[in-house]
């Protein structure tokens, strides 16, 4: 699904990525791991196409998307949920979700959306909550829940259960595990270890590479 071989990026002069290496297979659950400036955000934003200027290869589908924006990467098929989720909070649950849907047949929707909402059962009691009026953890699953409702097959991951409620990061935890089961393809930036047990590998991302374990 996704290769990334000699990666370097920058922030303006300052470099943040020293030739990174690593490989996502189809239906694999891959967590990246790190100290907090490793990169782990960097090299997540840099596959998606946004942020820092970049070199290497980063192949998807064994096509190079390195030349591509962010946009087109996103209609091919990557998912991206940032850290700081970057909800419309001035919208509802439900109108976050139908903005982010591509369009097509209105069924179709509805049964993406159906099944973000069996992914994440307390949002259904939510989609007329404006965004705003949701707690940390809730506005998490409504970031997840936004980006799948794009139909991704390879979801990038930021940090997803970083400083929310523990009842609520088992429910993110259980919901990713059952997008695993249905053989969604994972990347995941994460530090507390909620997914490393379950992981297919995990990857550790120093100051100047990566080491797959």
């Amino acid at each position: 699904m996704l290769e990334i071989r000699d990666l370097r990026a920058w922030h303006g002069a300052a470099q943040a990525l020293f030739g990174v290496s690593l490989t996502v297979g189809r239906g694999e659950l891959v967590v990246l791991q790190g100290l907090n400036g490793a990169g782990k955000s960097t090299l997540l934003q840099a596959i998606m196409g946004i942020g820092p200027r970049v070199e290497g290869v980063v192949r998807y589908q064994n096509e190079s998307i390195l030349e591509l924006p962010s946009y087109r990467r996103a209609l091919r098929g990557l998912g991206y949920v940032p850290e700081d989720r970057r909800l419309f909070t001035a919208l509802t649950v439900q109108e976050n979700l139908l903005i982010a849907a591509r369009r097509g047949a209105a069924s179709v929707l509805a049964q993406r959306q159906e099944q973000v909402l069996q992914l994440f059962p307390a949002l259904k009691t939510m989609l007329q909550r404006s965004a705003a009026h949701m707690s940390g953890g809730e506005q998490q699953m409504l970031s997840i829940a936004r980006t799948l409702m794009t139909g991704p097959s390879l979801l990038l991951l930021d940090e997803p259960c970083e400083g929310i409620a523990p009842v609520l990061v088992a429910s993110i935890r259980d919901a990713l595990l059952s997008l695993k089961a249905q053989g969604l393809s994972m990347l995941v930036a994460e530090q507390n270890g909620i997914l490393t047990a379950r992981a297919d590998r995990v990857i550790t991302l120093t100051a100047q590479t990566a080491l797959d374990t």
